[in-house]
């Protein structure tokens, strides 16, 4: 048998999990092109019970299953047939009566749909590791000179389009990007695995993180036109609601930009448990509020900063419904709506601006415990997500003036927004409404200013506002800036060198000043 780059199939080795379409592709298979079908277990009982004829692995190797399927594939003949080497390992294979696999369609046990059921044990976490079926797609992956390898059925078409337009052969192309798929595949489940026994080592940080992360499409671009970019979202189930597994109800493909802002705006609403929106425009919020109801909380949030929301990114903790959704098309020009949830009535009136992308997210759950990723240069960051919460129990009154019961709940409020704001952050707000925000400045000064002018701008009275801080002040300035405005109580981790400078500060303006304990930098 000499030499082919592209050889015919004559006999396929079938063994998957996902058993969705493989009877129609194994009849397809048989009836077309005559391949001759290996299979095991369920994936056996399935085929013949369907009328495919296939032949058990058993009687192929000629050694029984033993172990309680433990080993079955692991033969040199199916190892051997699979990475055969068509133009110079014919000897060894007559001498040994291995005959040639061409194809492997295998699918491994699922592990991670297994682990992510409370009841499963270690034990049970440990018989679902899948031996057999890595190895054999590693072998034909590696042998995809010769041999195709299918892990998704997706590919079934594909392949079958091959078939045909190649008289029983797969190109020579199509089978090196099926064997890379397939690498892919094995090597994300073995993350998996690593990551849920280093899990149960208590282990913070995993060995390897990014093989479990799965490409779900590729951007038009990235922050700018001439960036590349895609999204990638964790293979791994999870009961977060947000924007990596949500679902578009209408509107243009969603952008680099829009991910990232959507992420943003909606990891902020998360922190509430009253009916609250958050607008967000390039990363920062620019209004948030709460309310009795959705629709009035945004009514609050867009007259916060109507020009900064003009082309933002709102995010809702309840429902959209069909008033909320007719106030913000009326309102303003928006790029994303996302919400746990939106109503029929609601996308009939978004459909109007058929360029408005809606997303429909999960409900609402506690907060998981996760990790935030940033790419420096050959290397990566890797840190916690930002779980910190702080109570009104938590806070310390360091201030000789006793704030009043509303004056902590503003503090409260505007601590939860400042956590996601760009440090150096600044928020001013009254009544469960910001009214001026200061990001991202190289001094906390500045960001005081700039969120005394946004309220200004805005026609708000800043006299009797609270005022957060995501980190201490290192001057008094930031509290004489304060007080000249009229803020009458500020919220703030404490920790200066200057805290009692600070302090006095804050008691010669008569302002009630609280610590938590905890900062929020946000880079």
């Amino acid at each position: 048998m000499g030499q082919t780059s592209n050889p015919k199939i004559k006999r396929a080795l079938v063994s998957v999990s996902n058993k969705e379409r493989i009877v129609e592709f194994c009849s397809f298979l048989q009836e077309e092109h005559q391949v001759e079908i290996i299979s095991t277990g369920g994936t056996l009982r399935t085929l013949l019970d369907s009328g495919v004829k296939a032949i058990d692995i058993s009687n192929f190797t000629g050694f029984p299953e033993m172990m309680d399927g433990r080993v079955k594939t692991l033969h040199p003949k199916v190892h051997g047939g699979i990475l055969a080497r068509r133009d110079m390992d014919q000897e060894v294979m007559k001498e040994n009566d291995i005959k040639e696999i061409d194809l492997v369609v295998v699918n491994l046990y699922p592990f991670v749909e297994t682990i992510s059921k409370p009841e499963t044990t270690l034990e049970i976490a440990i018989e679902n590791i899948d031996i057999g079926g890595p190895s054999m797609l590693r072998s034909a992956a590696k042998n995809n000179k010769y041999v195709g390898v299918v892990v998704d059925p997706t590919d079934y078409d594909l392949v079958l389009d091959e078939l045909q337009k190649n008289e029983g052969c797969i190109s020579e192309k199509r089978r090196f990007e099926l064997a890379a798929k397939a690498f892919s595949h094995t090597a994300a489940y073995d993350t998996a695995i690593s990551n849920y026994l280093s899990a149960d080592q208590n282990k913070d940080f995993q060995e390897n993180i990014f093989s479990k992360y799965q490409l779900k499409e590729v951007l038009r671009y990235g922050e700018n036109p001439h960036q590349k970019a895609a999204f990638y979202v964790d293979s791994e189930e999870s009961d977060n609601s947000g924007i990596s597994n949500s679902s578009q109800l209408q509107g243009k493909q969603l952008s680099y930009n829009n991910i990232a802002d959507t992420d943003a705006a909606f990891e902020c609403v998360k922190e509430f448990e009253e009916p609250a929106c958050v607008i967000v425009k390039h990363a920062n919020p620019c209004g948030v509020a709460t309310d009795k109801n959705i629709v009035e909380a945004y009514e609050k949030a867009f007259a916060s900063d109507p020009t900064s929301a003009f082309g933002g990114i709102i995010a809702l903790n309840r429902e959209l419904d069909k008033e909320t959704a007719a106030r913000i098309i009326d309102n303003q020009f928006v790029e994303v709506i996302i919400a746990p949830g939106v109503t029929e009535e609601a996308i009939q009136i978004t459909k109007t601006k058929e360029n408005v992308r809606v997303l429909n997210t999960k409900k609402l759950g506690p907060q998981v415990k996760g990790h935030k990723f940033l790419s420096v240069t050959d290397g990566m960051l890797v840190q916690e997500t930002d779980n910190g919460v702080v109570i009104k129990e938590d806070l310390k009154i360091v201030s000789k003036r006793q704030p009043s019961e509303e004056e902590i709940q503003n503090c409260l409020f505007a601590w939860k927004v400042c956590k996601f704001v760009k440090s150096n952050a600044i928020v001013y707000t009254r009544e469960n409404q910001t009214v001026g925000i200061g990001a991202g400045q190289m001094s906390r000064i500045d960001s005081a200013r700039i969120a005394a002018s946004k309220a200004t701008e805005r026609g708000f009275k800043t006299a009797g506002c609270a005022m957060a801080s995501d980190a201490f002040f290192p001057f008094r300035d930031g509290i004489d800036a304060a007080a000249e405005i009229g803020i009458t109580s500020i919220i703030q981790p404490g920790g200066s060198m200057r805290d009692d400078e600070v302090i006095q500060a804050a008691d010669e303006a008569d302002i009630a000043m609280l610590f938590t304990g905890i900062r929020h930098f946000r880079h």
